[in-house]
C-alpha cells in the first residue's frame, strides 16, 4: 500500500483539465486549481525527513516574492518548464499542440514526482523553468554529463583549436556538469611528432587580455593560454582580472558566493607551468591530465563547489598508470584527486598488474569500449551506437565525444504494481526526452544530440526491492519495463517527430536524489540498515526552529562557524543488509543481471571489497565479469576510524529507535516558510561520493 500521507491523483481532475488551461494560444501552464490541491498534503520525503532537509538546502530555489519554494511549487516550477519548452518544440516545428493532452500528461506528471516514484535529475528539479533556462537559455545546464576526446585535439576541424577539448570541460564543469575525457591526444602529438611551442620565444608578440567577469570569460582566457603553447601563435599572454568581482559576494543563477579572482589566476599560472616543462617536446598524457585536473581544481575553487571528471587512458602505458603514484609523480598530490582514473581495457587482458593497483587504492577503473559499442543490453547486439569513445564521470553512460545525457531516477519499490510503474516511465521518459529537444552553446554537441537523443532512465532503491520482493521479481519487472521503455519512446519520439533514442536506460549510482525519495542508490547497498545521516543547515534558515521542535538534535558545526548540523536517524528498511554482508561476488553479479535485464547504456557500479580476504580474488573476478559488463570500479574497505560528525555513522537498533522516538510524527516541517535570501545551490551531476570531487 502506498503512505496515507501521498496525494492520489484525483482521475476527473487528469482526464478532464479545466477547459481554461486548454487554450492552444496560451503559454503553458498548469491548472492553478489543480497545483492548489497539493499544497496542505505533506510530501512523502524520506528517512525521517531527511529528505526533506536535503530538498530545502539544494532544490528550493527564491522566488520573486523572496520566500524560498515548497515541494508543490518546486514540481509546478520544473513541470511547467517541461512542457512550455514542449509547446515551443511544436510551435517552431509547426507540430501542432493539443493543450488539453498536454495538460493531462502534466498533470500525470506533476503526480508522479509529488509521490516520489520518479523524479528528474537534481540538474532538473533546481534548473528546468527557472530564470537560468527560461531567461538565459542555457539548457545545457540540464543534463547531467558529458564525454569529450582529444584525440582530434590537433586536427583543426570547423576551425577548432587545440584547446577545445580543454575549454569545453571547463566551460561543462562551471554549468555543473560532469566531465570525461580521454589521453589520446598524446598519442596523436607523438605520432605526427606535433610540439608543444614556446609563447615565450624573442619572436612572439605580449599581448594583454582582461578578464571578463563571467564563466565565458574564464573559459576564454584558459583556452587562449592553452594555444599560446599548442597552437604555434607566437602570443605571450598577459591578463588582467581587475573586472572580475571580489570575492564573497552572491552568484546569480547559481547559488553559492564569488571566490574572487584568485582561483583564475593560479590556474593561469600553473597552466604555464605544466606546460613550460614541455616546451620543444609532444604533449604528454601526464600534460593532458595535469591540464583537465587543474581547471578543475580551478572550477571547485571558484565556487561551483563539486565537478566530477574521469580519466581514460592505456591499461599498458606506465605513465598513466602512475599518474597516481605521487611518490612518482610529487607535483600530482595537489589536484591529482580531482578526477577518478579509469583504463579502456580489452576483453581477454591479462588484469593481473591492475588488479595490484586496485588493492591498494581501488583505481584505475574499467571500461569496455569493444562491450559499450557492441551491444545495448548485454548479449543484445546494436549496431546503432558504434562511435561512442569513452563515459561519463560515474560510468552509467558511453558517450560520443562532446555528447551531453540526461537522467531520470525511478523509484520500482515506490510502485504497488508492474502496471503502476509503466505509467510511471511514460513521465519519467517524456521529462528525459523532452531535454533533448534543447539545444546546447555548443554546435558540436548539438550535432551529436540532434542524432542520438541518447537518454538514461535509471533505477534506484533495488536493495530494498530485492528485499521485498526477491531478486527473480526484480529481474521481471526491470525485463518487462524494458521492452514498455522502447514501446513509449517510439511514441514519444513520433509526437516529437525526432529519432528514437539510441539508447535509453542505465542505473545511475545517485545521491541526493534518491535521498529525496528515502531509497537507497543506485545498485548500491547501504553501509549499514540503521545509521545518523549529518547534514549542514544555515544558522539563518527558518527551518531550523522548526527542526527543534520537531525533535531532532541540533549541535554546532565543528568547521563552519555559520551552520548547525542536524543529525536524522535512518533506517534503510526491514531486511536490507549492509554492504559488510554482501560479499564482492554478489555485488558484481547484481551489476550484470541490471545490465543484462535493464540497462542499454551502463551500469554505474563501485565494487566494494575487502581488501585481505577479497582482494586476491580481483584478477579472477575481472576475467569473470569482462563478458557481461561495460564498466566497473572498485572500492577497498578500508576503516579510517571515527572523527567529529561524520556524515554517516553505522548505528545499532535500539540507538535508532531511542533517536526515532523523539522525532515527532506529526511534524509540520512541509508548511514552514523559509525567506533565507541565499539561493540554494545547484547539484552538480550525480552527487554520489564516489564520483564527485
Amino acid at each position: 500500500m502506498l503512505p496515507s500521507s501521498i496525494h492520489i491523483l484525483d482521475p476527473t481532475m487528469s482526464s478532464v483539465p479545466n477547459q481554461s488551461s486548454c487554450r492552444n494560444t496560451e503559454s503553458f501552464s498548469l491548472d492553478p486549481d489543480f497545483v492548489a490541491s497539493y499544497a496542505e498534503t505533506k510530501p512523502p520525503f524520506g528517512f525521517n525527513g531527511l529528505g526533506e532537509i536535503v530538498y530545502r538546502r539544494t532544490y528550493s530555489r527564491l522566488k520573486v516574492d523572496g520566500t524560498r519554494e515548497q515541494w508543490f511549487e518546486t514540481i509546478e516550477r520544473v513541470v511547467n518548464g517541461t512542457f512550455c519548452r514542449q509547446q515551443e518544440w511544436a510551435d517552431r516545428n509547426m507540430l501542432g499542440w493539443d493543450a488539453c493532452d498536454a495538460q493531462r500528461k502534466a498533470q500525470t506528471m506533476y503526480d508522479k514526482i509529488f509521490t516520489m516514484k520518479f523524479l528528474p535529475p537534481g540538474r532538473g528539479l533546481w534548473a528546468m523553468g527557472s530564470p537560468l533556462t527560461e531567461e538565459r537559455r542555457l539548457f545545457a545546464a540540464l543534463n547531467n554529463c558529458a564525454f569529450v576526446s582529444t584525440s582530434k585535439m590537433w586536427d583543426n576541424i570547423d576551425g577548432a583549436r587545440p584547446s577545445k577539448p580543454f575549454v569545453f570541460l571547463m566551460d561543462a564543469a562551471m554549468l555543473g556538469v560532469g566531465v570525461g575525457f580521454d589521453t589520446r591526444g598524446a598519442q596523436a602529438a607523438h605520432a605526427q611528432n606535433i610540439l608543444v611551442g614556446n609563447p615565450h620565444s624573442a619572436h612572439a608578440r605580449t599581448v594583454t587580455f582582461t578578464v571578463p567577469d563571467s564563466r565565458e570569460g574564464w573559459v576564454e582566457s584558459t583556452g587562449l593560454l592553452i594555444d599560446s603553447y599548442l597552437a604555434y601563435e607566437h602570443v605571450n599572454y598577459e591578463f588582467d582580472y581587475s573586472q572580475v568581482r571580489a570575492a564573497g559576494l552572491p552568484i546569480k543563477g547559481f547559488g553559492g558566493v564569488t571566490s574572487g579572482p584568485e582561483p583564475l589566476r593560479e590556474l593561469h599560472q600553473l597552466i604555464r607551468h605544466a606546460l613550460d616543462k614541455h616546451i620543444g617536446q609532444p604533449l604528454s598524457v601526464t600534460a593532458i591530465v595535469d591540464l583537465m585536473n587543474l581547471i578543475g581544481k580551478c572550477v571547485v575553487s571558484g565556487n561551483v563547489r563539486r565537478t566530477a571528471e574521469i580519466a581514460f587512458g592505456d591499461p599498458h602505458n606506465p605513465e598513466y598508470i602512475d599518474l597516481k603514484n605521487y611518490d612518482v609523480n610529487p607535483h600530482r598530490a595537489a589536484f591529482g584527486w580531482t578526477s577518478n582514473n579509469s583504463v579502456f581495457a580489452t576483453v581477454g587482458m591479462d588484469y593481473s598488474d591492475v588488479s595490484r593497483r586496485v588493492q591498494k587504492n581501488g583505481e584505475p577503473g574499467f571500461q569496455w569500449m569493444e562491450n559499450a559499442r557492441r551491444y545495448g543490453r548485454m548479449g543484445e547486439e546494436n549496431t546503432r551506437d558504434t562511435r561512442v569513445e569513452g563515459a561519463n564521470p560515474c560510468n552509467e553512460q558511453c558517450l560520443e565525444s562532446y555528447e551531453l545525457c540526461c537522467l531520470v531516477e525511478t523509484f520500482p519499490a515506490n510502485h504497488d504494481s508492474l502496471d503502476d510503474y509503466f505509467e510511471t516511465l511514460e513521465s519519467a521518459l517524456l521529462y528525459a526526452k523532452t531535454v533533448t529537444l534543447l539545444p546546447t552553446h555548443w554546435p558540436e554537441t548539438n550535432r551529436v544530440m540532434l542524432r542520438n537523443r541518447r537518454i538514461g532512465t535509471s533505477v534506484s532503491g533495488v536493495a530494498q526491492f530485492i528485499t521485498r520482493h526477491g531478486l527473480n521479481e526484480l529481474r521481471t519487472w526491470l525485463d518487462a519495463a524494458y521492452a514498455r521503455v522502447q514501446e513509449i519512446d517510439s511514441h514519444i519520439s513520433e509526437l516529437f517527430c525526432v529519432p528514437k533514442s539510441v539508447k535509453t536506460t542505465s542505473v545511475k549510482p545517485s545521491g541526493t536524489v534518491s535521498l529525496l525519495a528515502g531509497a537507497t542508490p543506485g545498485m548500491h547497498y547501504p553501509e549499514s540498515r540503521f545509521c545518523i545521516r549529518r547534514v549542514r543547515v544555515s544558522k539563518s534558515s527558518d527551518i531550523l526552529p522548526a527542526l527543534e521542535e520537531a525533535g531532532y538534535f541540533i549541535e554546532d558545526d565543528v568547521v563552519d562557524k555559520s551552520s548547525m548540523v542536524v543529525e536524522i536517524p535512518v533506517d534503510h528498511g526491514e531486511g536490507v543488509r549492509g554492504l559488510r554482508d554482501v560479499s564482492m561476488w554478489e555485488q558484481l553479479a547484481l551489476a550484470a543481471l541490471l545490465q543484462k535485464y535493464w540497462s542499454d547504456n551502463q551500469v554505474s557500479c563501485t565494487i566494494t571489497f575487502d581488501p585481505a580476504s577479497e582482494g586476491p580474488q580481483l584478477n579472477n573476478a575481472l576475467d569473470y565479469y569482462q563478458y557481461q559488463l561495460k564498466g566497473v570500479s572498485f572500492l577497498p574497505r578500508i576503516d579510517y576510524g571515527a572523527y567529529p560528525q561524520m556524515p554517516y555513522e553505522a548505528i545499532d537498533e535500539a540507538t535508532y529507535n531511542k533517536m526515532a522516538r523523539n522525532i515527532k510524527s506529526e511534524s509540520q516541517l512541509h508548511l514552514v516558510r523559509d525567506s533565507e535570501k541565499k539561493d540554494a545551490e545547484a547539484e552538480r551531476f550525480c552527487t554520489n561520493d564516489s564520483c564527485t570531487i
